[in-house]
């Protein structure tokens, strides 16, 4: 018996934003209008639609007035990353060496390090 995939086609749109504000989009246009080769009217869009952590991470600038100095920024510098198990976000380290505080998960790797060093 030969096996199918079992992913779906269908996407919703939760999942839709979730991907663009992850890996960002940019919109490059540009529009001309005219008659008899003269061109009465340009315009030229460029946009991208992204999450601030994902602008963050490929350098995009933001606008003024934009205050970097709150926690959510500095959180952005830190190295997080997401439990395998519940994907909530915490700094990498903490996640190798402690687990998740949240569900429980841990590294199995780092307990057969910590029970070596323990030896």
């Amino acid at each position: 018996m030969a096996m199918m995939p079992t992913k779906s086609n269908s996407v919703t749109l939760v999942d839709l934003i979730d991907r663009i504000l992850d890996k960002g989009l940019v919109i490059n246009a540009d529009i001309a209008v005219s008659i008899a080769g003269v061109e009465l009217l340009g315009i030229k869009i460029r946009a991208a639609v992204a999450s601030f952590e994902t602008a963050a991470r490929y350098g995009l600038e933001f606008p003024s007035g934009t205050n970097i100095n709150t926690n959510s920024w500095k959180a952005i510098e830190y190295d997080l990353e997401a439990c395998p198990n519940c994907n909530k976000r915490l700094l990498k380290e903490d996640l190798i060496n402690s687990g998740c505080p949240w569900c429980g998960w841990n590294n199995k790797l780092s307990s057969s390090v910590n029970l070596e060093g323990d030896q």
